[in-house]
């Protein structure tokens, strides 16, 4: 039985071309029309791209509370670059605006960079193509009115980074897995290998594989979750308040009695504590 009022976490495969909005938009819509009430709180921890793939995890009611914490978990990408040409938005969103040779780039030079420079502590200055802000504004926004965005570095970990496949020397093209902290923009990732390769690169396509505990393999398909939605039976929320204020009462009796448990045994320390009272001499 769901109780989405109370708190409920979901895990998705982000499809393609979705923004995370737009899917915690779909879930909200299928959990009011089920418990028949517009006072259902949904958010996702972690944005991901529309172009991306993979792990997003939604959550629902009082688990809201709980996005930071989440979103605080190591996360794991797998990450497909073309080298040798850069786009502004640094992957497929925007088309490409430089080219750069790249036949001087070999296996051994990309291992050397991404352990050299790549791994462990790193800055990195986020897209100009993202939710970052500047001046209280996001900066994709004001990247595609074609302003000058400047946004100042972050200090990220990269706890590993590998090479899955690359397509050198034949086509210049490289696929990586990356784990790493909150707040890693691949796209910046992917144009910074490119410059430190001497050359260029953007990302061609991106799968989070793992955000936390929560491996993809775990997840459910957004169709898949909506299905289960619709078969599922919940707790109203009628009942969730209830069992809420219910819950709340119980615990503040608890807290009162461990209150009073403590002041006694004060109490009594304190009497012990007491020097003997002294008894007056019969002469």
């Amino acid at each position: 039985m769901l109780n989405p009022i109370e708190g409920e976490i979901f895990c998705i495969d982000k499809p393609l071309r979705m923004t995370s909005f737009a899917a915690v938009k779909k879930v909200r819509a299928v959990l009011r029309t089920h418990l028949k009430t517009r006072q259902v709180k949904v958010g996702h921890a972690g944005t991901l791209d529309p172009l991306a793939t993979g792990v997003l995890l939604l959550c629902t009611g009082h688990a809201t509370k709980r996005i930071d914490e989440l979103q605080a978990g190591v996360k794991e990408y797998i990450a497909d670059l073309r080298l040798g040409a850069t786009t502004p938005s640094y992957d497929l969103e925007t088309e490409v605006d430089a080219t750069f040779e790249w036949k001087h780039i070999n296996r051994a030079l990309i291992d050397r960079v991404l352990q050299e420079q790549f791994t462990g502590s790193i800055e990195q200055v986020p897209p100009s193509f993202s939710a970052c802000k500047v001046d209280g504004k996001p900066a994709y926004k004001l990247a595609r009115k074609g302003q000058d965005v400047e946004i100042r570095p972050k200090t990220l970990v990269i706890d590993e980074i590998e090479v899955l496949q690359c397509g050198l020397p034949q086509e210049p093209t490289l696929q990586i897995r990356v784990v790493c902290s909150k707040g890693t923009y691949i796209r910046a990732l992917a144009r910074d290998i490119g410059e430190a390769l001497g050359s260029g690169a953007h990302l061609t396509a991106l799968r989070r594989t793992r955000v936390g505990d929560v491996t993809v393999d775990k997840c459910l398909t957004l169709d898949g979750l909506v299905d289960k939605l619709d078969h599922e039976t919940y707790v109203s929320p009628e009942q969730a308040a209830a069992e809420r204020l219910e819950r709340e009462r119980q615990e503040n009796r608890e807290r009162a009695a461990r209150m009073k448990a403590e002041q006694q045994a004060r109490k009594q320390a304190r009497k012990c504590d007491l020097p003997p009272k002294r008894t007056s001499q019969i002469k």
